[in-house]
Protein backbone atom coordinates (compact mmCIF):
# COMPACT_ATOMS: atom_id res chain seq x y z
CA UNK A 1 0.00 0.00 0.00
CA UNK A 2 1.34 3.35 -1.08
CA UNK A 3 2.02 6.09 1.79
CA UNK A 4 3.15 9.99 1.44
CA UNK A 5 5.90 10.40 3.73
CA UNK A 6 7.59 13.77 4.26
CA UNK A 7 11.21 13.85 4.67
CA UNK A 8 13.61 16.63 5.49
CA UNK A 9 17.17 17.55 3.43
CA UNK A 10 19.80 19.37 4.52
CA UNK A 11 23.87 19.72 3.04
CA UNK A 12 26.16 22.23 4.68
CA UNK A 13 29.29 20.63 3.01
CA UNK A 14 30.65 20.78 -0.87
CA UNK A 15 28.62 21.61 -3.17
CA UNK A 16 24.84 21.52 -1.28
CA UNK A 17 22.87 22.16 -4.29
CA UNK A 18 24.20 19.15 -6.27
CA UNK A 19 24.01 16.93 -2.88
CA UNK A 20 20.41 18.17 -2.14
CA UNK A 21 19.32 17.61 -6.35
CA UNK A 22 21.55 13.64 -6.37
CA UNK A 23 19.65 12.90 -3.16
CA UNK A 24 16.20 13.77 -4.57
CA UNK A 25 16.69 11.68 -7.69
CA UNK A 26 17.72 9.29 -5.93
CA UNK A 27 14.99 8.71 -3.86
CA UNK A 28 12.65 8.34 -7.07
CA UNK A 29 14.09 4.34 -7.02
CA UNK A 30 12.77 4.07 -3.22
CA UNK A 31 9.17 5.87 -4.39
CA UNK A 32 7.61 8.71 -6.48
CA UNK A 33 8.89 12.14 -5.89
CA UNK A 34 5.27 14.12 -5.92
CA UNK A 35 7.05 17.69 -4.73
CA UNK A 36 9.95 19.46 -4.08
CA UNK A 37 10.15 22.78 -2.19
CA UNK A 38 12.35 25.55 -2.84
CA UNK A 39 15.77 25.42 -1.29
CA UNK A 40 16.06 27.28 1.63
CA UNK A 41 19.60 28.94 3.25
CA UNK A 42 19.29 28.28 6.95
CA UNK A 43 21.66 28.62 9.79
CA UNK A 44 22.90 25.78 11.95
CA UNK A 45 21.12 25.09 14.85
CA UNK A 46 22.21 23.53 18.30
CA UNK A 47 26.09 23.38 16.57
CA UNK A 48 26.74 26.20 15.35
CA UNK A 49 30.39 25.94 14.69
CA UNK A 50 30.15 25.39 11.05
CA UNK A 51 28.71 26.36 7.77
CA UNK A 52 25.44 27.30 6.86
CA UNK A 53 22.98 24.44 5.40
CA UNK A 54 20.88 24.17 2.15
CA UNK A 55 17.61 22.40 3.01
CA UNK A 56 14.10 21.63 1.63
CA UNK A 57 11.34 19.01 1.96
CA UNK A 58 10.17 16.03 -0.51
CA UNK A 59 6.86 14.58 -1.02
CA UNK A 60 7.41 10.94 -1.19
CA UNK A 61 4.88 8.30 -2.37
CA UNK A 62 6.45 5.10 -1.40
CA UNK A 63 5.07 1.45 -0.40
CA UNK A 64 8.09 0.85 1.70
CA UNK A 65 7.60 0.39 5.27
CA UNK A 66 9.25 3.28 7.94
CA UNK A 67 11.88 0.74 8.35
CA UNK A 68 12.70 0.09 4.95
CA UNK A 69 12.73 3.64 3.84
CA UNK A 70 14.98 4.47 7.14
CA UNK A 71 17.65 1.71 5.30
CA UNK A 72 17.41 3.06 1.67
CA UNK A 73 17.83 6.46 2.71
CA UNK A 74 21.11 5.37 4.75
CA UNK A 75 22.53 3.80 1.99
CA UNK A 76 21.75 6.99 -0.02
CA UNK A 77 23.58 9.15 2.84
CA UNK A 78 26.32 6.49 2.68
CA UNK A 79 26.70 6.10 -1.08
CA UNK A 80 26.78 10.01 -1.17
CA UNK A 81 29.54 9.76 1.37
CA UNK A 82 28.65 10.86 4.27
CA UNK A 83 30.27 10.60 7.63
CA UNK A 84 29.32 10.84 10.53
CA UNK A 85 31.87 12.33 13.01
CA UNK A 86 30.20 14.73 14.95
CA UNK A 87 26.92 14.43 16.33
CA UNK A 88 24.55 18.01 14.54
CA UNK A 89 27.83 18.39 12.99
CA UNK A 90 28.79 18.93 9.07
CA UNK A 91 26.80 16.74 6.82
CA UNK A 92 26.99 16.80 3.22
CA UNK A 93 23.44 15.39 2.95
CA UNK A 94 21.41 14.58 5.35
CA UNK A 95 17.73 12.89 5.28
CA UNK A 96 15.06 12.84 7.94
CA UNK A 97 11.85 10.99 7.79
CA UNK A 98 9.48 13.76 9.20
CA UNK A 99 5.87 12.34 8.84
CA UNK A 100 4.80 8.73 7.31
CA UNK A 101 1.11 8.59 6.48
CA UNK A 102 -0.43 9.47 9.99
CA UNK A 103 1.62 7.02 11.41
CA UNK A 104 3.22 6.83 14.44
CA UNK A 105 6.46 4.77 14.94
CA UNK A 106 8.85 4.23 17.70
CA UNK A 107 11.88 1.66 17.48
CA UNK A 108 14.93 1.95 18.67
CA UNK A 109 16.83 3.17 15.58
CA UNK A 110 14.02 5.33 14.13
CA UNK A 111 10.94 7.77 15.44
CA UNK A 112 8.25 9.39 13.43
CA UNK A 113 7.17 12.20 13.85
CA UNK A 114 10.46 13.41 13.86
CA UNK A 115 11.12 14.33 17.27
CA UNK A 116 12.14 17.66 16.80
CA UNK A 117 10.09 18.63 13.89
CA UNK A 118 7.90 20.89 15.88
CA UNK A 119 11.26 23.15 16.81
CA UNK A 120 12.66 23.52 13.56
CA UNK A 121 11.92 26.30 11.53
CA UNK A 122 14.03 25.12 9.05
CA UNK A 123 12.14 21.86 8.86
CA UNK A 124 8.60 23.53 8.53
CA UNK A 125 9.53 26.47 6.10
CA UNK A 126 9.70 23.91 3.01
CA UNK A 127 7.64 21.68 4.71
CA UNK A 128 4.96 24.44 4.59
CA UNK A 129 5.42 25.52 1.02
CA UNK A 130 4.74 21.80 -0.33
CA UNK A 131 2.08 20.19 2.70
CA UNK A 132 0.85 23.66 4.93
CA UNK A 133 -1.95 20.97 5.75
CA UNK A 134 0.32 17.81 6.73
CA UNK A 135 -1.30 17.02 9.59
CA UNK A 136 1.48 16.22 13.02
CA UNK A 137 -0.73 12.99 14.45
CA UNK A 138 0.48 13.26 17.88
CA UNK A 139 0.77 17.21 18.14
CA UNK A 140 -2.40 17.10 15.67
CA UNK A 141 -1.39 20.38 14.41
CA UNK A 142 -0.85 21.16 10.82
CA UNK A 143 2.86 22.22 9.88
CA UNK A 144 1.57 25.15 9.46
CA UNK A 145 0.23 25.84 12.43
CA UNK A 146 3.32 23.79 13.51
CA UNK A 147 5.78 26.89 12.04
CA UNK A 148 2.89 29.64 12.90
CA UNK A 149 3.38 28.81 16.75
CA UNK A 150 7.57 28.95 16.67
CA UNK A 151 9.04 32.02 18.60
CA UNK A 152 11.01 34.38 16.26
CA UNK A 153 14.72 33.29 15.70
CA UNK A 154 16.14 30.43 13.50
CA UNK A 155 17.17 32.13 10.22
CA UNK A 156 15.88 30.57 7.04
CA UNK A 157 16.04 32.52 3.87
CA UNK A 158 14.30 30.95 0.81
CA UNK A 159 17.54 30.26 -1.57
CA UNK A 160 18.04 31.99 -5.33
CA UNK A 161 19.40 28.56 -6.66
CA UNK A 162 16.75 25.72 -7.90
CA UNK A 163 15.95 21.94 -6.88
CA UNK A 164 16.67 19.36 -9.29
Amino acid sequence: MQKRAYLSLGSNVGDRQKNLSEAIRSLESVGTVLAVSSFYETEPVEFTAQEWFLNCAVALETDKTPSDLLHFILQIEQSMGRQRLQDKGPRNIDIDILLYGDSVVELEDLTIPHPAMHERRFVLEPLVEIAADAQHPIRRKTAKQLLDALPAGQIVLKSGGRKA
